[in-house]
């Protein structure tokens, strides 16, 4: 018998080399696939720990804030005079503290009766056959407007925003003279209506009417929404900007920037006995009928802003907590967080 043999034995062999070849390449392909999706996984659930880790750090921080604003409630029972000011623990500047694991973490409180409560304008006076009144809410909140850094707004312009914030948050329909209510807001693209509710967000302002960019980047830093019932400014720690918004009650004009410098002054160096004391400061001597500001100010507060913020392995986060302090126990009203 004879043995056949290929006529061709260097073509097979170099068929065979293509494919080892080619399945080589096949499987080089597949560990390249699975080593980058291996990597992606690998840093996704990193990224989540991270987070989470983070996380865990600024709820630590939100718990520390608590702890502070009880220690305070605590000394404030057996006080002579409860109040609540700029010279308590809960009041001091953010430092930084370094974590175990590398990383640092840092909060601030800030009192939020400081600000001006945009809520507090659902409350409108009643007007008058022929003639406009305003509200004490509505004549502070008009002199905080014409008091803002940069802006220059006129009382009439101030008005206007006042108006329509209030037909925002009133739970009728009813336009006030200067205000702008479900027609108005039905004619801009898109369209939209009122709320007719209490704000829930100081960040609701940028849908009003007659409220620019600008003018709620100047007032944002000075209201609040904090609580839907009113509640009264602090005279402690209200800063020089707000307190220019208050003055006799026949006035619409705001405080000179000097008069209000002048009473932060006399706060941080000799500090106010009361309201009484307050409203008897030489910043107002000659300003007319104080007594209906008096409804608006106040020694104590239960609402606080936290600013905490933390970073592990150049990972920053950031959290804010609307806090209340009521009785002796703290509340998380509101939360939000990001990352940088």
């Amino acid at each position: 018998m004879r043995c056949s043999r290929s006529r061709f034995p260097g073509r097979q062999r170099g068929a065979a080399l293509i494919v080892a070849l080619l399945v080589f390449a096949v499987c080089a392909a597949l560990v390249v696939a699975m080593r980058g999706e291996f990597q992606r996984y690998f840093q996704r659930n990193a990224n989540l720990l991270l987070a989470e880790q983070v996380n865990a750090y600024l709820r630590g921080a939100e718990q520390l804030a608590t702890v502070a604003l009880l220690v305070d409630r605590d000394r404030d029972k057996t006080a002579e005079r409860p109040r609540d000011d700029l010279t308590e623990i809960w009041a001091q500047p953010a430092q930084p503290y370094a974590l175990d694991n590398g990383g640092w973490m840092q909060g601030s409180l800030e009192d939020l009766q400081g600000r001006f409560n945009l809520n507090a304008l659902a409350q409108q006076a009643q007007e008058g056959p022929g003639e406009i009144r305003f509200s004490p809410e509505q004549k502070q909140f008009i002199r905080l407007l014409q008091a803002l850094d940069d802006l220059e707004l006129s009382e009439y312009e101030a008005i206007l925003i006042t108006h329509a914030v209030g037909d925002w948050i009133d739970a009728d329909r009813r336009v006030s003279p200067n205000g702008a209510e479900d027609d108005y807001y039905a004619a801009l693209s898109p369209a939209y209506r009122t709320a007719n509710r209490p704000m829930a967000s100081v960040s609701e302002l940028r849908a009003v009417a007659n409220v620019t960019p600008e003018v709620y980047q100047a007032l944002a830093p000075w209201v609040t929404v904090w609580p839907a019932d009113p509640a009264p400014l602090n005279i402690h720690t209200a800063p020089a900007t707000v307190l220019r918004s208050i003055n006799a009650k026949e006035n619409l004009s705001p405080l000179s920037e000097d008069e209000a410098i002048a009473l932060v002054e006399y706060r941080r160096e000799t500090g106010f006995v009361d309201k009484r004391d307050f409203l008897e400061n030489p910043v107002f001597q000659g300003k007319g009928d104080m007594e209906e500001v008096a409804g608006l100010l106040g020694e104590r507060s239960a609402y606080f802003l936290l600013r905490a913020e933390a970073e592990v392995a150049d990972r920053n986060m950031r959290l804010y907590s609307v806090l209340e302090r009521r009785n002796r126990a703290v509340t998380a009203l509101a939360r939000a967080s990001g990352s940088l």
